[in-house]
């Protein structure tokens, strides 16, 4: 037997600590179990106190330096980083420590992050519920602390927060997009509002004639007196009128507009022609502001969906 090798016992809310002299890891145990008043028949596990690491091989045992202070756990106890904590109250954190059915409850003086880690420690699904604030405690939480409290390796948890991060980037990307578009979508209709103003005829220099108010409707030809005064009085018509005017305008046809403006057959149809132009490109402005809104959104849920999967599979593949 090789000669004794001095060492520190402790239990594991670290209240208490032995130094003691032992020759081998079956010795350290007996001793430990006799000075800190744990029961001949008790099972313990030895653990280093300042990382946690299990020493159940001898050869490890002697491998380590003197002095090395050890961990005596029993059953249903577990190895905890020591936490400081101002007033002298660290052994009530520590002692909140103990587990129950393989659960561990955080200590009262914990960050929000740890009851959070503690959920997802249980069912890693419901991380879909949660909101970006609790994501991004998560992410901010100190990497070997989150890894401690899923039961992770630190690897496998700093993985697990770097997936997070790029959720939370790729919401922010969908939340800017959207805004983009809103905007954009805004200024398309503060043009139309323009052109509408824009069309509707001057009264400056009108004296004391008194001028319709451009809401009557014509009943010869179905037409408010102002888009007639639009179609007769001003250059390019086309642009001027509303989308539902350009749709009647066409729907008249050559004969019905020539009655109504009074015109002969090349102005009338050059009018049509112009309308129906106006039209198309509206039209076609309405169809591609609707593909773009129902593209963002399907992309927006497809995101949702793959970033929420993303998290929750991201910990299982680092563990395949």
């Amino acid at each position: 037997m090789t000669d004794g090798k001095a060492c520190k016992v402790c239990n594991f809310t670290r209240q208490t600590s032995y130094g003691v002299v032992a020759p081998s890891l079956d010795e350290l145990k007996k001793k430990g179990r006799e000075f800190l008043g744990f029961s001949p028949s008790d099972s313990v596990m030895v653990v280093l106190e300042n990382d946690g690491t299990i020493v159940e091989d001898q050869a490890y045992f002697l491998c380590l330096p003197p002095n090395t202070k050890f961990m005596l756990l029993q059953d249903r106890e577990t190895w905890a980083p020591a936490r400081k904590i101002d007033g002298g109250t660290a052994w009530m954190a520590r002692d909140s420590m103990m587990l129950e059915a393989d659960t561990i409850d955080a200590p009262g003086t914990a960050a929000p992050w740890w009851n959070l880690a503690q959920q997802l420690k249980q069912d890693l699904t419901g991380i879909v519920l949660m909101s970006e604030a609790d994501l991004q405690s998560l992410v901010d939480a100190p990497c070997s602390e989150l890894a401690f409290a899923l039961g992770f390796q630190e690897t496998k948890a700093e993985d697990f927060q770097q997936t997070l991060q790029r959720v939370l980037d790729r919401k922010e990307e969908e939340r800017q997009s959207k805004e983009l578009l809103q905007l954009y979508l805004k200024t398309v209709e503060k043009e139309d509002k323009q052109q509408e103003e824009e069309s509707q005829p001057s009264q400056e220099g009108a004296g004391d004639v008194d001028l319709p108010d451009g809401m009557e409707v014509d009943s010869a030809s179905g037409f408010m007196s102002r888009t007639l005064m639009v179609l007769k009085g001003k250059t390019s018509p086309e642009t001027r009128l509303s989308t539902e005017d350009l749709q009647m305008v066409v729907t008249k046809g050559l004969e019905t507009m020539q009655q109504v403006l009074g015109w002969n057959t090349a102005r009338t149809s050059a009018l049509l022609q112009a309308c129906e132009a106006q039209l198309a490109t509206r039209l076609q402005q309405i169809q591609t502001m609707q593909s773009i809104s129902n593209t963002q959104l399907d992309d927006s849920r497809e995101s949702n969906a793959a970033s929420t999967e993303e998290a929750a599979e991201a910990p299982a593949q680092g563990s395949s």
